[in-house]
């Protein structure tokens, strides 16, 4: 039943620009891990309702969910990336480019967790879609960059379903082990949401 809300949920998205279907495109034919546009959409309002200036993705792959938030931002916007990979910064710039987006993009290139570390707060929303087995990692890092007010948004917090089972990898225990922490942080107030794959919404107080 969830997948097929799911399937009726993405069929009732509004078309989006040429470039983001083409990046959408790329990630089904390279099986490249997205956030869809379900969830892209979400960051887009989230962006726009928090009158976001300054925003951080810890794990940012080719750029989809930036091209998102840059969206929302537009000129105002000043995005900090991050990934392992330079080639996703190549391409990410590419989309950027051809697509003629305003906002101020900075890509750094290694762990997010490690390259971040001479960044000053304070963001307004901070992304997480890292390896899933280092989210426990991020959440003294989001408390500590974010503004109060600011927004911490994690993907992938249901990882289909796997969240649920007795049986878990050290992954999903990850994942469950960070969201029973952030539910308990009095840093934050936090809600997860059954979108796409799951994301939690974590407000700074």
């Amino acid at each position: 039943m969830f997948q097929k809300i799911h399937k009726y949920l993405e069929q009732s998205v509004p078309d989006r620009p040429p470039i983001l279907r083409e990046m959408e495109q790329y990630a089904r034919e390279n099986e490249f891990p997205i956030i869809g546009p379900l969830v892209g959409r979400f960051l887009y309002q989230m962006a726009l309702l928090t009158k976001a200036r300054k925003i951080l993705e810890l794990g940012s792959g080719y750029g989809y969910s930036a091209f998102w938030f840059s969206l929302a931002t537009r000129s105002k916007g000043n995005i900090v990336m991050t990934d392992t990979q330079r080639e996703n910064k190549r391409r990410a710039f590419d989309y950027f480019k051809r697509a003629g987006l305003q906002s101020q993009f900075t890509f750094l290139v290694g762990d997010a967790l490690r390259v971040i570390k001479k960044l000053d707060g304070q963001f307004d929303i901070i992304l997480n879609d890292i390896d899933k087995i280092d989210y426990p990692r991020t959440i003294d890092v989001a408390a500590s960059l974010l503004r109060k007010g600011g927004l911490f948004i994690t993907d992938n917090v249901i990882w289909s379903g796997r969240v649920c089972e007795k049986k878990q990898d050290d992954t999903t225990k990850a994942i469950v082990r960070f969201t029973e922490a952030l539910n308990k942080d009095s840093r934050f107030f936090t809600t997860v949401m059954p979108v796409r794959d799951g994301i939690s919404v974590s407000l700074r107080l």
